[in-house]
């Protein structure tokens, strides 16, 4: 379980990282006459995805759930390859990259790195690394309800991203 702490603990770290680069690229899509969208669903994926964090651990404590070196090994491949899919999200979009949903005026959309092939590639990461996680230590119940909650908030996610998105003119 240690192991699995520190799995959840560099994860929680990694997620602080964000949020502290989302800040300030909040602040700099600010002073261009950024505009957030979507504020009402934001408190709901920050719940759910420190719910998650929180949850599988407590998960294979309270439950005494094992370690499965086939799946736990082959989840944890997933895990970082998850990480290094979300990363590579934020490197291309650089300071249009955030947490929240904010278009600035008159920039383009990004049609290069993941998004050459895919419209939203950090959801992708998003629902690899809800399955994986838990399942590293077979949380299986926590892997399910946060992808079921994930899936509910990824569909209004998704709209209020499209519908933002149509506001920069550009005919992705």
């Amino acid at each position: 379980m240690s192991a699995y702490a520190l799995l959840i603990a560099l994860v929680a770290a990694e997620r602080g990282a964000e949020l502290v680069l989302s800040r300030r690229h909040l602040a700099w899509a600010r002073s261009l006459g950024g505009r957030e969208y979507g504020r009402g669903h934001y408190p709901w994926m920050v719940l759910a995805h420190a719910g998650l964090l929180v949850a599988a651990p407590l998960e294979v404590w309270l439950l005494g759930r094992p370690f499965l070196p086939a799946l736990g090994w082959s989840m944890l491949a997933v895990v970082v390859l998850a990480q290094a899919l979300r990363w590579w999200c934020i490197a291309t979009l650089g300071r249009q990259w955030n947490t929240r949903v904010v278009v600035v005026p008159g920039l383009p959309l990004v049609h290069r790195g993941p998004y050459r092939w895919l419209r939203h590639p950090n959801y992708v990461a998003v629902v690899a690394e809800g399955i994986a996680l838990p399942l590293v230590h077979t949380a299986w119940l926590t892997a399910l309800v946060f992808n079921v909650a994930n899936a509910v908030l990824l569909t209004v996610r998704i709209r209020v991203e499209n519908a933002a998105l149509e506001t920069t003119g550009d005919p992705a």
